[in-house]
């Protein structure tokens, strides 16, 4: 069967192509942007690229196009899969009925943490023997792919809370049926496609009526969003989880979250001692162990793999030290994810200075919804340098405005390089956040460094 994927570059998109293909299906697909490293991982699996969408692509009729959730109407490709009456699908109904309609799928939902809790339990299952497959929205550092088959009847999948398709508005999670189901918070977020909370609280609850009665639902305990979605009904066992209440519970020996205990039912389990830091990867953990537990991984096991999980790319992800100066790249975009990744770090390094630098990217930003949360997230830092692209339709200098001197503004991505150059200093630590490429500011940063050093 021959498939051909509109948007193939996306890490989902990428990663269902990768999954096919080692299914044996025939596969090519299309993308604006065809670069490396995913288009070299594509084409290393035989997957034919082309450039563009232009409608000739779809000349060797396929017997399928799956559609990426980026692609609309008047787009030339979707024009000729609809003028020629090719049969197609979005991506997470093709991944369902093609790829985990006979397994047994382990989904992890939320606004945070979905790609490293997604990770833990990969690698969890892993560690266990069970040989899991998975599809997750960033690369863990344990795997260096974002997808993979697997031999088990285990699958685990980040579910996303976005829309599938322009022709299918719900959320990509409701088609993925899980058994093991992780809702790990819930914050209003995607502005652009949802008008307020309760909409996407719905979608939760869309999900949650499609877990069996014998499956579980993972939930923490204090996150009320998420209490409200389970007041609307739920049929499956409900287990909680919490650093202070619910039937999992960790206790931090460290405060950075580097080591903690994890109890259940007032039993000691066992201790986590890891790489990862912040009370949010705690919370993640306690998920993952508890998925883990749910897919007969004893809890033990769990948390002994965990102390050699290794995070994913772009989570706390050290870029290097230079000039004793250290560059973290995190996918921090979101209020509450920005003061939890510089509590973490803050956590770790005590009193020497932190230095925040923030793109505004993504749509629900740009457009202002959560922009007076923003700066309280970063008070903990010491310096503050915002991009502000000009795609914000904010003042960001009025909304930063109580940060005083500390806080810089930028529309270009060299001021904020030359700027934190004229003033780092050695033991000084660099949290770069976005949820994009941010104009490869991590790696000139560094470069920048290195030259200071050979001056």
């Amino acid at each position: 069967m021959h498939i051909h994927i509109l948007g193939i570059c996306g890490t989902f998109m990428g990663g269902i192509a990768c999954l096919a293909a080692a299914k044996g299906y025939r596969v090519s697909g299309s993308d604006e942007n065809v670069y490396p490293p995913m288009s070299s991982q594509l084409q290393d699996l035989g997957i034919v690229l082309q450039e563009g969408y232009q409608a000739e692509h779809l000349a060797d009729t396929p017997d399928m196009v799956v559609i990426g959730n980026a692609l609309k109407r008047g787009n030339p490709a979707v024009e000729a899969v609809l003028n020629q009456g090719i049969p197609y699908q979005s991506g997470p109904q093709w991944l369902a009925e093609n790829l985990l309609n006979e397994r047994w799928v382990i989904a992890v939902a939320g606004t945070h943490g979905k790609t490293t809790t997604s990770s833990m339990i990969a690698w969890i299952l892993t560690y266990a023997d069970l040989e899991p497959g998975f599809l997750i929205g960033g690369i863990p550092a344990n795997f260096g792919v974002s997808a993979k088959w697997g031999k088990s009847p285990f699958f685990v999948v980040e579910a996303d809370e976005y829309d599938c398709a322009f022709f299918d508005k719900r959320s990509k999670f409701v088609h993925y049926h899980p058994r093991t189901c992780v809702m790990n918070n819930l914050e209003f977020d995607h502005a652009d496609i949802f008008k307020d909370l309760s909409e996407i609280q719905k979608q939760f609850h869309h999900l949650v009526r499609t877990v069996p009665g014998q499956g579980a639902l993972i939930v923490p305990e204090s996150d009320q969003a998420l209490q409200d979605v389970l007041k609307m009904g739920a049929w499956s066992e409900v287990q909680s989880f919490g650093l202070q209440e619910g039937h999992w519970r960790a206790h931090l020996q460290m405060q950075d979250g580097s080591v903690f205990d994890v109890r259940h039912g007032g039993k000691q389990m066992g201790t986590v001692n890891w790489s990862l830091i912040g009370q949010h990867n705690v919370h993640n953990a306690l998920a993952a162990i508890m998925a883990s537990v749910h897919a007969g991984v004893p809890a033990k096991l769990a948390i002994e793999a965990l102390g050699e999980f290794q995070s994913v790319k772009r989570r706390m992800e050290v870029r290097g030290t230079i000039n004793e100066v250290t560059v973290y790249d995190d996918f921090a975009h979101h209020p509450t994810a920005i003061a939890s990744t510089i509590q973490g770090l803050r956590a770790k390094i005590g009193t020497k200075r932190l230095i925040a630098v923030l793109d505004i990217r993504s749509n629900t930003m740009c457009m202002g919804t959560h922009r007076l949360e923003l700066a309280p997230s970063l008070q903990a830092a010491d310096e503050i340098f915002i991009y502000q692209s000009p795609k914000v339709s904010w003042d960001a200098r009025e909304t930063f405005a109580s940060l005083g001197q500390k806080v810089h503004i930028f529309q270009d991505t060299q001021p904020i390089i030359d700027n934190i150059i004229a003033t780092t200093q050695p033991n000084d630590h660099v949290l770069v956040m976005s949820n994009g490429g941010f104009d490869n500011l991590h790696q000139r940063l560094l470069n920048a460094l290195a030259c200071e050093t050979v001056a």
